[in-house]
């Protein structure tokens, strides 16, 4: 079931929501008709909300980044649910264990595109891209270098959605203004 929006309307959850409270949802199965929603009544729930321990639009840090980001446990520019701890971008398995699918044979088939940790609410949609099988927006490690108002971007191609203004060198996990690639 797709990923559903805390004080948002049954309307809006059905739909693309994008006002209620934040919440963060696994890309392959919060979007609406994503490879994991399954639910074919319309229906929106926690279902396909994660738990991503410590990660959320709403988690600040700084100002003193990247110390600030580091010393949480965090890695600054970590794309979430994508990046390993070196850096360099993974596959599935950083989400799922097997990394979610597997061949005829049983043998784990990671994706490699389209999957991490997406967020919606404070603003941010849940869906993206072309539907019927829609993607999410992912998340990355971003710092301001001036104020930033919620909703305005932190960096390029990365939007505060804390549901607070950022200070200069305050550091939010930014959910991204283009949609995840579809799931591969």
């Amino acid at each position: 079931m797709p990923a559903a929006l805390p004080n948002a309307t049954a309307a809006e959850n059905a739909a693309n929501p994008s006002a209620g409270n934040p919440v963060l949802f696994d890309a392959l199965s919060g979007p609406k008709g994503s490879p994991f929603d399954k639910d074919q009544t319309g229906n929106a729930s926690t279902g396909a909300l994660s738990t991503g321990i410590g990660y959320g639009p709403e988690t600040i840090f700084g100002p003193t980044a990247p110390a600030s980001i580091q010393a949480a446990g965090f890695d600054d520019n970590d794309t979430v649910g994508v990046t390993k701890p070196d850096g360099t971008a993974g596959n599935s398995t950083m989400v799922y264990i097997g990394g979610g699918r597997s061949d005829a044979a049983g043998a784990p088939n990671p994706y490699t595109a389209g999957f991490g940790l997406c967020a919606a609410g404070n603003g941010g949609s849940r869906d993206g891209g072309a539907g019927p099988a829609f993607t999410g927006f992912g998340l990355k490690t971003v710092t301001a270098t001036g104020a930033v108002a919620n909703g305005a971007a932190v960096e390029t191609g990365f939007t505060n959605r804390s549901g607070v203004s950022l200070s200069t060198g305050q550091s939010v996990f930014g959910s991204a203004t283009a949609a995840n690639a579809a799931p591969t």
